[in-house]
């Protein structure tokens, strides 16, 4: 069986993680873990970077700096992973689902506006599948209403929207380096603050269960204390120095994946003329990072029809995001402004192939023969 996924390995991650044990400094805040930032600062020119345990983690930080109390309102799409809501429900917040453009699976942004009501305090963008939402309607709308901007950048990282990297261009951007994403630490994420000095500091704070710790580790103060609300956000260098291996060849690993991604594209662009099935696209302004390659199947019987074939010829492909609105908590702790003309048929329809660092050009081929197998059987 060709799995859907299999977590990045280059070979040099052992190395690293033994010379984090020989340093004996395996918690975190270590050298592998400041590689890690810096990297990510000088790669995205981004303000600071900080390494969490997870982009649930980043979230739930960012949702803390964005200020959230409970009676507030959040604006998201409902085609995203339940942590996108969570950080904000923790903090008593409503969330206001807007739905997607069918086009690319992100929020629409025409929609955002008309969900607004007095107590919108954020809006969180979900970049699916690494593509960019249209981040200049969503920062002007932002502006003029004095909102902050979160950007869910969990499956982004490499990717840009009009040269800049994705996860720097709201207030926050929060990274995920999952098992399942084009860079992995297992566990793992980042947050990005592109805002002040003074939400760093927020953020170190809120990262090391409310002390100021990371001012004592720089020597700027002699003893340190619980200043405020916070949690164990710090991941292990045993996992940053995983994470530190594919960094230094990130440009070797993304190129590899785009590979792999634009020949799905070519081999099945016939299948999408004709009109039987869709597949990903990319905006002119936006650069990928080749997260996932999936297609749309008719509707939903198609779809399982579909991934029952694709097992049976010995490739895993899935479904994803089952619409948070419709889920027990989302109807709970939420509401979808408007009407779902797409969220929940498009979500019904897509399926993603598998795709991963050191997936061969043949098995991309076999993946692809097969999916037109199971299209010319259909007809």
């Amino acid at each position: 069986m060709i799995p859907f996924n299999v977590p990045p390995y280059v070979g040099s991650e052992e190395k690293y993680i033994a010379q984090a044990i020989a340093s004996h400094k395996i918690c975190g805040d270590g050298g592998f873990t400041k590689k890690c930032s810096e990297w990510m600062e000088r790669r995205f020119q981004a303000k600071k970077v900080l390494l969490t345990t997870s982009c649930t983690s980043a979230l739930e930080m960012a949702a803390l700096l964005c200020g959230v109390q409970p009676g507030d309102e959040v604006i998201m799409p409902s085609f995203t992973f339940c942590s996108t809501a969570d950080a904000f429900v923790q903090r008593g917040a409503k969330i206001v689902f807007v739905d997607v453009r069918p086009d690319t699976m992100n929020i629409d942004e025409k929609l955002i506006e008309r969900a607004l009501t007095p107590r919108t305090k954020v809006i969180c963008v979900v970049h699916y599948a690494g593509i960019a939402c249209e981040m200049d309607t969503i920062m002007d709308i932002a502006g003029r209403h004095g909102l902050k901007v979160v950007e869910d950048a969990a499956q982004g990282v490499m990717s840009s929207y009009k040269g800049r990297p994705l996860g720097t261009i709201g207030d926050y951007g929060c990274y995920s380096f999952h098992e399942t994403k084009n860079f992995s630490m297992g566990e793992g994420g980042a947050i990005v603050i592109n805002t002040g000095t003074e939400d760093v500091e927020r953020a170190e704070i809120f990262r090391e269960k409310g002390t100021n710790r990371s001012k004592f580790w720089r020597g700027q103060i002699d003893k340190y204390t619980w200043v405020d609300y916070g949690s164990s956000y710090l991941p292990s260098e045993l996992n940053a120095a995983y994470l530190w291996a594919q960094l230094e060849v990130a440009d070797k690993i993304n190129e590899a994946r785009l590979v792999a991604w634009e020949r799905y594209r070519m081999s099945l662009r016939p299948l999408a003329d004709s009109g039987k099935i869709g597949i990903p696209f990319v905006p002119e302004a936006c650069v990928h990072n080749a997260h996932m390659f999936y297609i749309k199947c008719r509707d939903l019987e198609e779809r399982g029809r579909f991934i029952e074939f694709m097992k049976e010829r010995g490739f895993y492909c899935v479904f994803h995001y089952i619409p948070l609105h419709s889920s027990p908590a989302g109807l709970k702790f939420g509401r979808f402004d408007g009407e779902d003309r797409f969220t929940s048929r498009e979500s019904d329809r897509l399926v993603r192939l598998p795709l991963y660092y050191g997936l061969s050009a043949d098995t991309v081929d076999s993946v692809a023969a097969a999916v037109k197998d199971f299209y010319k059987g259909a007809e």
